[in-house]
């Protein structure tokens, strides 16, 4: 027996794929197909909270440029470079300081991209019936246990 996959609630082998508490062997699948399924609250929520994240991403070097353009602005009336140019420098130097800190906020945001803004389904034709094995609104998850149960089915159709 090949074990192609396996989580806490998924396990897929070269005899069976067994979701939960219910199996079905390999050998009884005729087909197998993906869909996407019905967009649930939690997808809705990343793709809102994505947003809302590369909004205050951005938020502050746009400030920054409005800040420094207006202090430009008025030390050319005021004729105090000096004091323009020292301001400028500290905030420069601050944000420089505080560049290695976005680590953390662009982790999650890529992550959120990882785990996708659609729900996967995972069908197969077992014993005639259309049967659905998994919903899953991660996208990373649901791309390996799909892809584990190709390599069964293959391996299943072309013994070597």
């Amino acid at each position: 027996m090949t074990l192609y996959y396996r989580d806490d609630a998924v396990q897929v082998t070269s005899e069976s794929i067994r979701v939960g508490g219910h199996a079905v062997a390999l050998a009884e699948v005729t087909f197998v197909w993906h869909a996407q399924g019905r967009t649930t609250l939690a997808v809705r929520g990343r793709v809102l909270s994505r947003g809302v994240l590369v909004l205050l991403l951005s938020l502050p070097p746009l400030v920054a440029v409005v800040c420094a353009l207006s202090l430009a602005w008025a030390a050319q009336d005021r004729g105090q470079w000096t004091l323009a140019l020292l301001i400028i420098a500290a905030c420069v130097v601050l944000a420089l300081a505080l560049t290695p800190f976005l680590e953390i906020p662009l982790g999650w945001l890529d992550r959120s991209y990882e785990r996708g803004n659609k729900v996967h389904e995972l069908w197969v034709q077992h014993h005639g019936r259309e049967l659905l094995l998994l919903r899953t609104p991660d996208a990373l998850r649901f791309g390996q246990i799909y892809r584990a149960v190709q390599r069964a089915v293959e391996q299943r159709e072309d013994p070597r």
